[in-house]
Parts: structure tokens; sequence; C-alpha cells
């Protein structure tokens, strides 16, 4: 990894929003990188700041706050 751990996840997934469909918005690195419908969308906003995600399951990539990756909807 070139850059070194800075203690929280690049990436971060907030909580569902009422939409029609519902989503998520996404933060990288600190900034809004856009809206969520479902997982691809987090892994391309991803890869639009040049980060591979190996694993949506790992804390130190993702962080995901008011659910998982299979949370898209409001409960």
């Amino acid at each position: 990894m070139d850059s070194p751990h800075i203690g929280s996840p690049r990436i971060l997934v907030l909580g569902v929003q009422p939409g029609t469909p519902p989503f998520r918005i996404v933060e990288i690195d600190g900034q809004v990188a856009g809206a969520a419908r479902d997982v691809t969308d987090v892994l391309e906003a991803a890869a639009a700041f040049g980060i591979t995600v190996h694993d949506l399951d790992d804390p130190d990539v993702v962080r995901w706050v008011g659910g998982d990756k299979f949370t898209w909807t409001r409960r």
C-alpha cells in the first residue's frame, strides 16, 4: 500500500436516505463521492478515486454506517 495507515478507512458509506430508489451517500477521503444505490456504485466510486476494494467487509477499507453492504432500504 502506498499510503500510510491513517487510523480510519478511506471509504465511508452513510445510512440509507429516502428516495426512489433509496440511496446511501459515499464519502472517500472525507469528500462526498456520490450516491450509491448498490454495492456496485460503492466500488465504482472507490475506483474513481483510485481505490481497488478487495473485501467490502474489511473495516480498515470501508466503514458502513447504519447497516452493512446488504442494507439498501430504510428499516
